[in-house]
This record gives structure tokens, C-alpha cells and sequence, in this order.
């Protein structure tokens, strides 16, 4: 038998807030409930009359700023960043545990957001006025196969989800990383960090019409479940691999 490390804590799930599973519940159900409208052709007319607002009230210099901001969103780069933190706070503390978030980050939105964006295959408002140039009309379904994967792979919004569940786990190495330097973060800077990016991301991938508004109400909700869900790991009572030995430590301040 594979040996584990004797450094077993309480492994029952650490608490989040909303409390209990009920709220989970309401999000997937709030998405699933959110996907059958849209495949039944309801909330077009809202879609569309955000999209068309936008189209309207979108000047040059507020289109590059709003271009500027949504890179906060991106995926990719969040990823990096999310894994040299936990490679740097992993070297302070001499434990692997820093690295475990960003690893079942990584491996939950991979299996998650990427999937959803192909099997609903929804083309994005910009459709119409660049390749494939579909109609307006067009552009509004679910479940477009037809199409070429990459011009149907706007909902949900992988923007909106992936700066939530990042910036999640950003926040959560942040306050044991900046311990190690003798310091403490403010509460309410962990949660500037946890709701502002997101709340950027969400208006301004709306406003440049790269979603549609349910593309991103769609990637808010499926964002906040993924995080409940990694904020529930108890990461330091997590058995790890024996031969792992001093390396397995808890890191402090992790959970």
C-alpha cells in the first residue's frame, strides 16, 4: 500500500458563506435554470437590448479602457500568476500544500468552463459584424454545432468564471504568503481582491459585446460555486505522499 504522510488534521470541509450546501444548490440550479431558458429562446429580447446599448454608447476611448480593464479576466496570465505565488509561498514555508489550489483551480475550470462553452455552442454578439457573420438574429441561440467551435464558445463566460475562482485562490495565498514577510492583510483587502476584478471583468466583457449578459450572469454563477468549492478544501489536512517527508507540513494560514 502507498504511504501517506502522518500530517492528517481535521479533514471535515472548512466553512464558507454563505453556510451549508443549500446555496450551492441555488447556484447550480440558478445555472441549469439559466441554460433551459436560453435553449427554450427566452431572454433574447434582454440580450439583445444590452448588446445593442452597448454597440451604441461604446466611443473609442472608452472601448480601450474598458479593453485595458478586462484584462484582468484573463485566464492564462491568472494562472501564472496563482502558480508562482503558490511556488513562492510553497519555498517560504517549505511545504507543497501552497501549490494545491492552484493545481484543483487549474484542473476545476478546465473540466468545467471549457466543456459548458462547447456543448451549448453560442455564438458571441460580436458574430455579427465579424467571422462567422451570422445575422443578429443568429447570433442569439444555444446549441449551435453547425458552427466552427471557435465562433460558438461564449457561454457562459469563461472570463467572468475564471476571474472569480483565480482571484479566489490569489486571496487565499496571499495572507499566508505576506505572514511569512512579517505582515498581516487587512480583511477587507482580501476581499477587495476577491470582488472588484470580477465585477470589472463582468461589466466590461458585457460592454464590448464579447458576452452576452447571460454569458456572464451565466460565468458569475458557475464562478462562485467553483470557489465555494475550493474555499471548502481543508488544504493543510490533506494526506499527501510519505516520501514527501518535511514537505508535507501544513503551511500556516493556508486554510
Amino acid at each position: 500500500m502507498r504511504q501517506t504522510s502522518g500530517v492528517r488534521g481535521d479533514l471535515r470541509l472548512r466553512p464558507v458563506r454563505p453556510a451549508g450546501w443549500w446555496f450551492d444548490g441555488l447556484l447550480l440550479a440558478a445555472v441549469v435554470a439559466l441554460t433551459v431558458a436560453l435553449a427554450s429562446g427566452h431572454l433574447f429580447g434582454l440580450d439583445r437590448a444590452v448588446a445593442d446599448w452597448s454597440d451604441e454608447n461604446r466611443p473609442a476611448a472608452a472601448r480601450w479602457v474598458a479593453m485595458t480593464l478586462n484584462l484582468l479576466g484573463q485566464g492564462t496570465p491568472l494562472t501564472l500568476l496563482a502558480a508562482g505565488l503558490g511556488v513562492l509561498l510553497a519555498w517560504r514555508v517549505r511545504s507543497v500544500r501552497p501549490l494545491l489550489p492552484p493545481v484543483a483551480g487549474f484542473v476545476l475550470t478546465f473540466f468545467t468552463i471549457g466543456p459548458l462553452k462547447v456543448w451549448t455552442a453560442r455564438p458571441a454578439p460580436s458574430a455579427s459584424v465579424k467571422e462567422p457573420f451570422l445575422s443578429p438574429e443568429q447570433t442569439l441561440p444555444l446549441f449551435q454545432h453547425d458552427l466552427p467551435v471557435r465562433f460558438a464558445q461564449s457561454y457562459p463566460s469563461g472570463h467572468v468564471a475564471n476571474a472569480i475562482v483565480w482571484y479566489g485562490v490569489l486571496a487565499l495565498l496571499l495572507a499566508p504568503l505576506v505572514r511569512t514577510l512579517g505582515r498581516t492583510v487587512p480583511p477587507r483587502l482580501v476581499t477587495v481582491v476577491r470582488v472588484v476584478p470580477p465585477a470589472v471583468v463582468f461589466c466590461t466583457t458585457v460592454y464590448l459585446g464579447w458576452h452576452w449578459l447571460t454569458d456572464s450572469v451565466a460565468g458569475l454563477l458557475l464562478g462562485l460555486l467553483l470557489d465555494r468549492l475550493l474555499h471548502r478544501v481543508p488544504w493543510n489536512s490533506l494526506p499527501l505522499p510519505a516520501r514527501l517527508h518535511g514537505w508535507a507540513r501544513p503551511a500556516e494560514h493556508l486554510d
